[in-house]
């Protein structure tokens, strides 16, 4: 029967000539220093993959309206055979492809590998990464609860203070004044089903160009050897094999924090009722901090250079060095930024709160700033 099925396909097709390049791709050598962080672009692909298909599963019963979409989450959660794992396997996936794509971005940034001739592997990966955010963002308002409604409020309000195009990308983003039905039908359409056709065919042309110019070695640009047969790392088995242990730990890790530290899905939204401090998702809470610091137009401006100097630092690093080591000024920036990031989302959560230190409450400020709270005792 195989033999059969293999003969009808060979009268039809070239199964020879299509063979050949697939083999070619499976047994290509890679560099020796690859190592298990290697791995973190399959494992971003995997969360994607995963995405797409609890998306799906969470669209039989999911209700994109004002009325039902509360009420359709909380069916899933509760009646829906094994819709809670689905969901919160969903909603941790998203938390951790955004940390995968920027663990990836960092590694590729630490070795080097943007450099000539990968700037463009380089831009359309971080066209990625924002895609990335995107999902994040628009997937955020879905089940319309408390939080999520607010949130967008914030975010769409920021977006709406961008000099010249903000009102009308507000306007757009909203579907009207507010954030209402217009908007959580825009948002279910943007998250559902544009962006990820958009980032199918992003990752795909991103596939392409690192199997095409393969992986990047240490080697001073323009001095780079891709190693040659029976040198380096095969890809297949012993690359493959690394991936497949990588898939099962973060198959794990995503069940795991599905049952062990679920999502709440809090209370429906209502647009009477304004929770206290109301703050974005841990991904967005530097930036959101960082414009507290300043007037808003000057706030945006700030944090709208990140992605913008991102885009473009394959074209303004141009040292041949790719070892992290003769590369002061790349290292003096990263580990800055990682600094900032961290510095300002711990800001960020701390603001507005309080909280206990070795047995000390604290009350912070919208600027994070703490003061001690004092007890006045009563006769």
């Amino acid at each position: 029967m195989r033999n059969y099925i293999k003969q009808w396909f060979a009268q039809r097709f070239d199964l020879e000539g299509m063979n050949k390049p697939l083999q070619k791709q499976l047994h290509k050598p890679l560099p020796k220093h690859i190592s298990w962080f290697h791995t973190l672009g399959s494992m971003s692909l995997f969360l994607f993959i995963s995405q797409v298909l609890t998306g799906i599963l969470l669209l039989v019963y999911y209700r994109p309206t004002v009325g039902e979409a509360f009420e359709s989450v909380k069916f899933i959660m509760t009646t829906a055979h094994a819709g809670w794992l689905y969901r919160q396997v969903h909603a941790w996936g998203a938390n951790l492809m955004i940390l995968v794509v920027f663990l990836h971005m960092l590694r590729t940034f630490l070795t080097g590998s943007f450099k000539k001739p990968r700037e463009l592997t380089w831009v359309i990966g971080v066209v990625i990464f924002i895609l990335t955010l995107v999902f994040g963002f628009t997937g955020y308002l879905l089940p319309w609860n408390q939080l999520a409604y607010w949130a967008t409020t914030v975010g769409t309000e920021i977006a709406g203070a961008v000099p010249g195009i903000g009102e009308f990308t507000k306007t757009l983003l909203r579907g009207g004044s507010g954030v209402g039905a217009e908007t959580l039908s825009r948002f279910f359409v943007i998250h559902v089903i544009v962006l990820p056709w958009l980032l199918f065919f992003i990752v795909a042309i991103h596939l392409f160009l690192v199997r095409y110019q393969g992986i990047a070695t240490m080697d001073r640009v323009g001095e780079e050897k891709q190693p040659r047969e029976g040198e380096g790392i095969p890809f297949f088995p012993h690359h493959v094999l690394k991936e497949g242990v990588v898939f099962f730990i973060l198959l794990g890790l995503l069940i795991t924090l599905s049952i062990m530290a679920p999502f709440e899905l809090g209370e429906k939204a209502d647009p009477l009722s304004t929770p206290h401090a109301i703050k974005p998702e841990w991904y967005f809470l530097p930036m959101y901090q960082v414009i507290k610091y300043f007037p808003k137009l000057i706030g945006i401006f700030v944090t709208g250079l990140a992605p913008l100097l991102l885009l473009l630092w394959p074209f303004l690093d141009r040292s041949r060095e790719k070892r992290l080591f003769k590369r002061p000024v790349s290292l003096t920036i990263g580990i800055l930024t990682i600094s900032s990031l961290l510095f300002f989302g711990a800001l960020g959560h701390l603001s507005e709160g309080k909280h206990t230190f070795f047995g000390k409450t604290y009350e912070f400020d919208i600027y994070g700033r703490p003061r001690p709270l004092t007890v006045h005792l009563q006769e």
